[in-house]
């Protein structure tokens, strides 16, 4: 009986960890962010949450290796909004003041709580039995942030 190159290849990809974003946002969880200020979203870089990450299956004289990487990121922001990011984000840092992401990012209007889910879609690439195809799995997190306004006091 002949060996299916895209069932190993479905194999293949079940060997592999891929887990959802590792969730990078400022304002972090249990603080607060400004309506208006820019929020930076990221995700940890590495084979289990972004790629490359790579796995063989094999049966009989047929193996099939697969390589999988996070094609994009779609952040659901809470306020309606969704952000598409083909990169993993630029993490926050200091020096950065008020300047908007780079490469991802977003701006709330107003105040409130916001439930801030990222979905990661992994593009998997398999080639092996004189065949090639692509898979594709997708994986999800989410965080909790607070967004306030700054009310100014006296003159």
């Amino acid at each position: 009986m002949a060996v299916d190159p895209a069932v190993l290849a479905q194999r293949a990809v079940d060997s592999m960890l891929l887990r959802p974003p590792a969730i990078g946002i400022v304002p972090k969880p249990g603080g607060v962010g400004v309506v208006g200020m820019p929020v930076y979203m990221w995700t940890a870089t590495g084979p289990e949450t972004y790629g490359p990450n790579v796995a063989s299956a094999s049966a009989g004289a047929v193996t099939v290796t697969a390589t999988a990487r996070v094609a994009k990121i779609v952040w659901a922001m809470g306020d309606g909004t969704t952000v598409t990011c083909t990169s993993p984000g630029t993490p926050y840092r200091a020096e950065f003041g008020k300047s908007p992401s780079p490469d991802c990012g977003h701006s709330y209007r107003s105040p409130g709580k916001f439930h801030v889910t990222a979905t990661s879609t992994w593009a998997i690439d398999w080639t092996g039995g004189g065949q090639s195809g692509q898979l594709t799995e997708v994986r999800s997190s989410a965080v909790d942030i607070a967004v306030g306004e700054v009310q100014v006091v006296g003159q």
